[in-house]
Formats: structure tokens, C-alpha cells, sequence
């Protein structure tokens, strides 16, 4: 485990931009940080060196970086959120809490990607499973790790099919669907490498 230091941080901030949209500077700030956690936890230099798929190895995009697809989804939420909410004053959309979900929607992606782990896991899958923890549920332990508000940590743990086994809240439903809508383009416009799509993905998915 490496150090976070500003320097991570300033290079977490360049990757993942739209950081810039949370009103609450206190909210940015720890987005920054649990990205700069989840980085200096891996054996990843960078959220650019992460492959830009799914799950390793499956709905793999054909081109990019893991970026990509974080701030995909971040501004498909962003937008679904604005139009909701000018459509519909009175629904209460916290903003903030969408933007930040859905940055660190995939936290965890770091340790479910880290070459060293998926090779210690695929040597002995029986030992501490294969992955040993999934995105979702490490995601939400880095969110608290660093003191970011549950509200962000349940956007993490149950963006993916995780989230079927409870009551999903607003703003975690918005980037779900924001979640869901990127992959579902992305295989309808061909722009999901051959053969590391499965047959009974027909339908639209959340990963």
C-alpha cells in the first residue's frame, strides 16, 4: 500500500472532472480522496490504467480507459437528474449526492481489477473466493473509510446487482439507470470488444 499524497490527489481531480459539479467543497474533497485511497490500495498507477470494462474481462468497451466509463455514467446521471428535476419540482433529488455516487460508483474497481489480486485469486479461487470481494462491497468500504456521507457509500455498494436484494434510494436509482443506460448504448453500438459479452445478456444489464 502506497502513500496518498497530494500529488494523487491532484491527478485524481484532473481524471475525474466533473468533481467540479458537487456544490460542497467538503463532498469534492473526499470524492477526490477515497479515488486517491482506491489508487494508492493498487497496484495501479492511475484510474487510466484500468481496463475499461465491466467486470475484468467481460463487456470490455473497444477503446478508453475506466475513466470513460465513470464519467459516462456521471453525466448521463447528471443530465437524468436535471430533467427530472425541472420537470418535477417537487421531487427531491439531491444533486450533490448523484455526482458524487456517481464518481465513486465503481471505487472499488481498483481492488476487483489489480492484476495481483485476480492472479492470487484465480491460483486458489476456493481459498478467499474469485473475486474475494466485488466492487460494489469493497467500494462501499473505501466510501467509509474515508468519512463519505452512506448516502454515497449505498450508491456504491448497490449500483449493481447487488442493489435487487434492498430498497434503492433516489439518488442510487438515478445512477443505476445512468449505469444501465451507458452499457446498453455501448452494446447496441457495437462498441463492446467480441466475445466478452455472454449469450444471456440479451437484455439490458447493470454491472
Amino acid at each position: 500500500m502506497r502513500d496518498v499524497t497530494d500529488a494523487l490527489r491532484a491527478q485524481i481531480a484532473e481524471e475525474l472532472p466533473e468533481v467540479a459539479e458537487i456544490g460542497s467543497a467538503a463532498l469534492r474533497a473526499k470524492v477526490v480522496e477515497v479515488w486517491a485511497l482506491a489508487i494508492a490500495r493498487s497496484s495501479f498507477a492511475s484510474i487510466r490504467d484500468i481496463p475499461p470494462a465491466g467486470n475484468p474481462g467481460f463487456m470490455v468497451l473497444t477503446r478508453g480507459n475506466q475513466t470513460d466509463h465513470i464519467r459516462g455514467v456521471t453525466r448521463l446521471a447528471m443530465v437524468i437528474a436535471d430533467e427530472m428535476a425541472a420537470s418535477n419540482p417537487d421531487l427531491a433529488i439531491n444533486r450533490d449526492i448523484t455526482v458524487a455516487g456517481g464518481l465513486c460508483h465503481d471505487v472499488g474497481k481498483p481492488w476487483e481489477f489489480d492484476p495481483e489480486n485476480r492472479k492470487r485469486w484465480e491460483a486458489s479461487p476456493r481459498s478467499a473466493g474469485l473475486p474475494s470481494i466485488r466492487h460494489p462491497a469493497y467500494g462501499a468500504h473505501l466510501c467509509l473509510t474515508v468519512g463519505l456521507p452512506e448516502e454515497v457509500a449505498h450508491i456504491a455498494s448497490a449500483h449493481s446487482g447487488e442493489g435487487e436484494l434492498l430498497v434503492r434510494s433516489l439518488e442510487n436509482t438515478i445512477v443505476h439507470m445512468a449505469d444501465i443506460g451507458y452499457w446498453s448504448v455501448m452494446l447496441s453500438g457495437g462498441k463492446i470488444t467480441p466475445g466478452t459479452v455472454s449469450a444471456k445478456y440479451k437484455r439490458p444489464i447493470s454491472l
